[in-house]
């Protein structure tokens, strides 16, 4: 039976991943690799599919519709903030993106159902193919790091909910730079804090925008588009494209 490409290209990631853990447990004796550290976005990691289905469940029918706008808003704030040198905490607007979406849509809001979907951002967990993927990357050497425009805070707690405590390093988030992404500064703290060049840090994004931002930025870019959505047209692509974490090692072995 011949092999289609969506199997190769798992059965490849899968290999990467176990050839990270093999290279650790023998000692990688062989040339140190280019890659030497990892920035995540943090919804590469975070899995927002929970509150997704906390919204259907608070408005029955209109669930996709709710956490579309609210999503939309959220990451526009984040840009007109920057561009107008207004920033204010991720947290803040989250909370701002989902008052005006229940204004847009003209819900029907009470304050515990609003503490319900805020807390729900305090509660997340991983996507499946993370920990072995990043437990692999720790073993191998590799360092990690969030660059993310979610607060230290909410990489804090969402980090002990996920279980993944002790695989990274110092939070990269925006409010050190008090800009969103893709603003230039927000990349540029990858390069100061891993003390490395920029070939040598592979960006992880979650969003087309921000795989656009980070390859302009000129980081190794991996889009891992697990919404399967088409290519931005920002006049740049990535350097590679998956909808997993194990496609992210499998990239990183072939730098």
């Amino acid at each position: 039976m011949p092999l289609n490409r969506r199997r190769f290209a798992k059965l490849t990631a899968a290999s990467a991943v176990a050839s990270f853990t093999t290279s650790a447990r023998i000692g990688a004796a062989k040339a140190a690799p280019r890659v030497k550290a990892i920035a995540f976005d943090g919804l590469v990691v975070f899995d927002l599919r929970p509150i997704v289905a906390l919204t259907e469940e608070l408005f029955p029918g209109r669930g996709a519709e709710v956490s579309s706008a609210w999503r939309t808003r959220q990451f526009e704030y984040t840009w007109l903030r920057t561009l107008t040198g207004n920033y204010a905490n991720f947290w803040q607007v989250t909370g701002d993106a989902l008052t005006f979406t229940t204004k847009l849509l003209d819900l029907d809001i009470t304050q515990e159902k609003h503490d319900r979907l805020m807390e729900a951002f305090l509660r997340l967990k991983a996507w499946p193919d993370v920990l072995p993927t990043l437990t692999a990357f720790k073993d191998a050497g590799v360092r990690m790091a969030f660059l993310s425009d979610f607060s230290a805070e909410m990489l804090d707690v969402n980090i002990r909910s996920a279980g993944l405590d002790g695989l990274f390093g110092d939070h990269l988030s925006t409010d050190r730079v008090r800009a969103f992404k893709p603003d230039p500064r927000t990349y540029r703290m990858g390069i100061e804090s891993f003390k490395l060049k920029r070939e040598e840090i592979v960006f992880a994004a979650f969003g087309g925008w921000d795989a656009a931002g980070a390859k302009r930025f000129g980081y190794p870019t991996f889009w891992c588009n697990r919404l399967k959505l088409p290519v931005e047209e920002l006049g740049v692509v990535p350097d590679s494209i998956g909808s997993s974490t194990e496609e992210l090692a499998a990239f990183v072995q072939t730098l």
